[in-house]
């Protein structure tokens, strides 16, 4: 059986006016050519908005591709709008949204039922799947697998009687901590401490708690335009090097295989130099796309929407997974320095052979002429 429909509250009797956001992305090629897609689609580009005045400061290098999509009813008969970003380093972003009105525990209740009840990957892969078919031309190899990351923010706009976020925190300070983790039951006090230390404000009026797989916002629509735009963001790094990691995984352990097996052989340390070859490709390619990654989004001097991305790319586990891939280019250049330190051993090893066949030979026509 479906779960029930939100409540909705009226107006009068709501303590609480926001909306909830999902975030679903997929990993699904290496690059997607942001101009050709304009053209497929008619979309527009995502501006950064920031929460004091710095578009000059902190933008991004290449704003992704913004589309509107059909509105999505599920089951419990919740309409969803939703729109799909496009990043240029090959992340599809799908995002809906719920506005809600209606008290703590109603949220509390929501949160739980969407982050562990509701399917929203396969909803979202159904719906990334029809539009990329018409993006084909602009997908620069694409993927047959596609990660994916989800993440959930929940942004409350209003508060009955306009609370300060200290107000807030010291009053509903468990609900929070139970919304950011998805739990609909009471969290202990370590928990709740833990959840709540990831907090941060500009503003004595807004408050943004962030947490591994959820945020919770209080803020204005246009003030939360920082913290919404910078949870996508590194949720988008987080999905690329996941893919970085598995990558070099792969490719690490067929290097393994190849000196395992006959690679490191005399003569099998011709194929050496393809295998390095290989490798080295492998290395320039990840070293490039992680680098643009990285550089996606610029903070020159927007101190704040810096902190706040830290904060945040520190709970999803951003530099976890980057350590994760450094250390493997670290291990994959050793490997591709002693490969081509055994190729050329080889082919030293070979050319002196042969100075010294073409001695004997010589040698050997020497006394046979001397005989004749």
């Amino acid at each position: 059986m479906a779960p029930g429909p939100l409540r909705v509250a009226t107006t009068s009797d709501a303590a609480l006016q926001g909306s909830i956001l999902v975030l679903i992305q997929f990993d699904v090629c290496e690059e997607i050519r942001l101009d050709e897609l304009r053209k497929i689609f008619g979309a527009r580009t995502a501006e950064a908005s920031f929460k004091h005045p710095a578009p000059g400061y902190v933008r991004y290098q290449r704003a992704p591709v913004v589309e509107p999509i059909e509105p999505l009813v599920l089951e419990s008969g919740e309409r969803l709008d939703g729109q799909i970003k496009y990043y240029d380093y090959g992340v599809l972003s799908v995002v809906f949204e719920l506005p809600f009105s209606g008290d703590w525990e109603t949220l509390v209740r929501l949160a739980g039922r969407w982050v562990w009840d509701t399917e929203f990957a396969s909803l979202a892969t159904k719906i990334a799947k029809q539009k990329l078919e018409r993006a084909a031309p602009a997908l620069v190899k694409p993927y047959t697998e596609w990660l994916n990351e989800d993440y959930f923010i929940f942004h409350v706009r209003e508060i009955a009687g306009a609370p300060s976020a200290a107000d807030v925190l010291s009053a509903n300070g468990d609900q929070i901590a139970q919304i950011v983790r998805g739990e609909t039951s009471r969290l202990s006090d370590g928990e709740r401490q833990e959840i709540l230390q990831s907090r941060i404000s500009y503003y004595p009026n807004d408050l943004t708690v962030i947490g591994w797989n959820g945020a919770f916002l209080y803020d204005s629509a246009t003030g939360a335009e920082t913290a919404i735009q910078l949870l996508e963001y590194a949720n988008s790094q987080l999905l690329e090097f996941r893919h970085y990691d598995e990558l070099l995984s792969r490719q690490l352990e067929g290097v393994y295989d190849f000196l395992e097996h006959g690679g490191t052989g005399m003569f099998a340390r011709w194929k050496t130099a393809r295998a390095a070859s290989k490798l080295h490709t492998v290395l320039l390619d990840v070293t490039e796309l992680t680098e643009r990654v990285d550089n996606a989004i610029k903070f020159l001097s927007d101190m704040f929407s810096a902190r706040l991305y830290k904060v945040a790319a520190s709970k999803i586990g951003v530099p976890d997974y980057k350590d994760l891939v450094n250390q493997k280019l670290r291990t994959a250049e050793e490997l591709y320095r002693f490969m081509v330190d055994q190729f050329h051993q080889s082919r030293a090893f070979f050319l002196e052979l042969l100075v010294v066949i073409i001695l004997i030979i010589d040698l050997i026509f020497l006394f046979r002429g001397k005989g004749a």
